[in-house]
């Protein structure tokens, strides 16, 4: 069986690579029943946009020493989030061996604090600013402004007007390969007469985790349409707040055992909730696929006291995201992105290459 499923699975990282580089229930943020540099295009609800996709051999070409002695601001979304947690821990030691003054802040979801957190970066000085927006629109003004003062701006996850670059992925197939993962594993236990009741774990508020959302439920209908029903969809950005509302789901529905969610905090909190609620035996029909890989995802992937069967990640590990940013700050600093918007790469990662990442 683990074999079948795999091999759908690289299947599905193929038309990834070649894209980019059951009922559906209500969507809200509460409980509802019922390697060579290639040419990429994106249509997401922002509209069109064309760029070239990143492989290793694209950040390979990034002069990193241009780093050194720079000044690097960052501000995001929000570090609560376990993702982005670790990945800016990553960062921010890569960028300090390289020899760069480097200060990241969270705006926590706030337009009106980060974009005073990117005046502030204007204000001291910085080379180089990155914004992981909490609404891209809102902050394009603050970013111009930073242009004209000379300073460079990388938008991670949008693509942004008022940027030097762009690093960017198609949150509609990151969502469409989730759920096709999904639905190869219930199209395995579930059937039309035993339909699977899958909770989403979501977070409608941000425009591209809706868009990741709706890609998840397109991923479904694509390959088990019939056999499952949402009966439950939750917001939950951090662990802490997908395990709440598993284990809210799961005194509604206790029948519930598939999970899909929008990214690394679903999963360990979903995974979480559904080790307490079996005491770690885990039955072969229960499964949790969500996007992002961080190191406890890795490890509940490679422990079968969790139900964690699919992580839909990009580069890697933390590191490896961490040095892929790097270069990109570098290409933007040296003048040498081909593009505004460059496209990361997609992989589905399991039991079976989870320790290899790791």
């Amino acid at each position: 069986m683990k074999r079948r499923i795999i091999a759908l699975l690289c299947v599905a990282v193929m038309l990834i690579t070649c894209l980019a580089g059951c009922s559906q229930g209500e969507n809200s943020s509460s409980e509802t029943d019922s390697s060579s540099t290639t040419a990429a295009e994106s249509t997401t609800d922002t509209g069109s946009t064309e760029g070239i996709q990143a492989d290793d051999e694209f950040y390979a070409a990034a002069d990193l020493s241009i780093l050194e002695g720079k000044k690097i601001g960052i501000t995001v979304q929000s570090l609560q989030n376990s993702y982005w947690a670790g990945v800016m821990t990553a960062v921010e030691e890569v960028l300090e061996e390289a020899g760069v003054q480097v200060t990241i802040v969270s705006c926590d979801d706030s337009s009106a604090t980060q974009i005073g957190q990117i005046e502030n970066f204007v204000s001291s000085g910085c080379d180089l600013i990155m914004v992981h927006p909490s609404d891209a629109t809102a902050i394009e003004d603050a970013c111009a402004e930073a242009r004209e003062a000379g300073i460079k701006v990388m938008c991670w996850d949008d693509p942004m007007t008022n940027t030097d670059g762009n690093w960017v992925l198609n949150n509609t197939d990151l969502g469409i390969a989730i759920g096709e993962a999904a639905g190869e594993f219930i199209n395995e236990y579930y059937s039309e007469d035993n339909k699977a009741q899958v909770a989403m774990i979501n977070y409608p508020q941000t425009t591209i985790l809706l868009e990741r959302e709706e890609g998840i439920i397109q991923g479904l209908d694509n390959t088990c349409e019939g056999k499952y029903e949402i009966i439950s969809s939750q917001a939950g950005l951090d662990s802490i707040e997908a395990q709440t509302a598993m284990e809210t789901i799961l005194q509604r529905y206790p029948d519930c055992k598939i999970v899909v969610g929008i990214g690394s905090g679903a999963m360990i909190g979903a995974d979480e909730a559904l080790q307490i609620s079996t005491g770690g035996d885990i039955p072969e029909d229960m499964g949790v696929f969500t996007a992002d890989v961080t190191t406890q995802q890795l490890t509940h992937l490679l422990d079968s006291e969790y139900p964690a069967r699919v992580a839909v990640g990009f580069e890697g590990s933390d590191e490896d995201t961490a040095n892929a940013c790097a270069a990109m700050f570098a290409l933007i600093l040296s003048d040498s992105l081909e593009s505004q918007n460059v496209f990361r790469e997609l992989t589905l990662i399991t039991a079976d290459n989870a320790e290899s990442i790791m």
